[in-house]
């Protein structure tokens, strides 16, 4: 089996480069950061809070988590990931996902909610070439320029790996196409290994190898010494960061309870093909410390 690498995920716009260090600290292979432009309270946005953690860190590495790929140029963001990974020695994993849950924020970058799906791909497209690729042109429905090259380009090669998260079909096929790995999130253990079937099937029809394709997880997590608190917990804090009921829900979701009941939980998802796990928070923030401490040493363990 390959080995299972853990991430966790940065909980505010404050206090990174502490949280950034703790992590390191604990061990975890990879330090998250999410972003919206606006959403239902405060939230950061991952390439400046990951450059902040880089430099306040040695060698964890940075993942977003994820970028919202369609309110950005892609030219520019090409550039600005291209410039943190090489800052960061080699360090910077993107993550992207297309959105849409909050369209006021699409509204306020001009980019209309119905193309956020073929803005992505192109902008995969455009950041892949400008990426690996000097002097390059590009005619497409949303970018067209000529004559670009980045300088410096990413220090990882090919490419900073790619990672797209998701939850249908359509970034199933995205991922199959344009992505290393996958990182869905609000998902069963049921539905991860359906999914990962499914990319490799629609790598496989593209004609791509697969064998070095990352599985990824992006997990909500509470742990609580009793079981019924930590659900609880976990619905009410998921409530609030979403604005809708999560009551009935949260338990398929999360990864919640005892360290026992996490471990056992886990294992499913191990099992199901995880192996890049990006934990973040649905437990109560004064205590998010103390679960990022708890499954650094007493769930991540079993399965090194």
């Amino acid at each position: 089996m390959a080995s299972i690498e853990f991430g966790v995920a940065l909980t505010s716009v404050k206090g990174v480069v502490e949280f950034a260090r703790l992590a390191e600290r604990l061990g975890y292979d990879f330090l998250a950061s999410g972003e919206h432009v606006m959403f239902h309270g405060p939230v950061p946005n991952s390439l400046i809070a990951l450059s902040v953690a880089a430099g306040a860190t040695e060698k964890i590495k940075l993942m977003s988590s994820i970028v919202l790929l369609p309110l950005y140029n892609p030219v520019m963001l090409a550039k600005q990931a291209a410039v943190l990974d090489v800052a960061s020695g080699g360090r910077y994993h993107m993550g992207v996902g297309i959105g849409g849950e909050f369209p006021k924020e699409f509204e306020a970058c001009g980019v209309p909610v119905k193309q956020r799906g073929s803005r992505s791909n192109e902008a995969l497209e455009v950041i892949g070439k400008l990426w690996t690729e000097k002097n390059v042109s590009y005619q497409g429905r949303y970018t067209r320029f000529s004559g670009v090259t980045l300088d410096p380009a990413p220090t990882q090669k090919p490419h900073p790996p790619i990672w797209v998260a998701g939850r249908k079909e359509p970034a199933m096929r995205r991922a199959a196409r344009y992505g290393d790995g996958w990182l869905p999130y609000m998902y069963t253990p049921e539905m991860l290994r359906e999914s990962l079937a499914k990319i490799n099937a629609f790598g496989r029809e593209a004609g791509r190898d697969m064998s070095a394709f990352r599985s990824g997880l992006f997990i909500f997590s509470a742990v609580y010494p009793d079981r019924k608190e930590a659900e609880e917990v976990a619905a009410r804090s998921l409530g609030k960061n979403y604005a809708q009921d999560f009551s009935k829900i949260a338990g398929r979701y999360v990864l919640y309870g005892t360290p026992e009941d996490c471990r056992k939980r886990l294992r499913e998802y191990i099992d199901a093909g995880a192996r890049s796990v990006m934990f973040t928070w649905a437990c109560r923030h004064d205590d998010i410390e103390r679960n990022m401490e708890t499954i650094a040493k007493e769930v991540i363990p079993a399965f090194r």
